[in-house]
């Protein structure tokens, strides 16, 4: 839904179409420093849960009641559920339709699928969707050959692929992948 959006978009604003680059491929395709990278980045309690992290949405709710700036706690499981299912918009609707969504994913498909669902639907910079898309335009190597320090650096942009780059990073980017690649290590292997 977020690629069919994109040309929507696109079509909306400029009057013309841009093209998606975007490549699916299999999890046996994809580096494990994927899936390491975008879970210490994005959902680290991501194989204990059952869709929802309740304790990173009570966190957020305690920032927020403290006055603190109202901060996302979405799993992957319901990025997968509203990249595939829905439109980036926010409504209480849309969150409904988000929680029903994800509650579906994780009843029917394996956490692995999971993963490799969103590895492979991801924005990952302007009109670029998915690892094997990412891998090849930024660095020149399929997902299969991602480095640890690369799949960092995608994970780094993934709060706002369009504004957090991975062709140029900025200072922020360059230190959440440092982030990123210490999570990495702490957390092992995951799976």
């Amino acid at each position: 839904m977020f690629m069919l959006h994109r040309h929507v978009e696109d079509i909306v604003q400029t009057g013309s179409f841009k093209s998606i680059k975007y490549d699916w491929v299999n999890a046996k395709a994809i580096s494990s420093n994927a899936g390491s990278a975008v879970i210490a980045a994005e959902d680290q309690r991501f194989f204990q849960h059952s869709g929802f992290d309740l304790h990173a949405i009570q966190s957020s709710i305690d920032v927020y009641m403290d006055g603190g700036k109202l901060r996302g706690a979405s799993t992957i499981s319901q990025q997968v559920a509203k990249n595939l299912f829905l439109i980036p918009s926010k409504s209480f609707i849309r969150k409904g339709l988000e929680v029903w969504f994800t509650v579906l994913i994780e009843v029917l498909w394996s956490k692995e699928r999971i993963l490799e669902v969103y590895l492979n639907i991801a924005e990952l910079g302007d009109h670029l969707f998915g690892v094997e898309a990412a891998s090849q335009t930024y660095f020149g190597v399929s997902a299969k050959q991602l480095s640890r320090p690369q799949a960092a650096l995608l994970a780094a942009t993934l709060p706002n692929p369009i504004v957090l780059q991975a062709r140029r990073p900025s200072a922020y980017v360059f230190k959440r992948q440092q982030w990123i690649l210490r999570q990495m290590k702490n957390m092992g292997p995951v799976g």
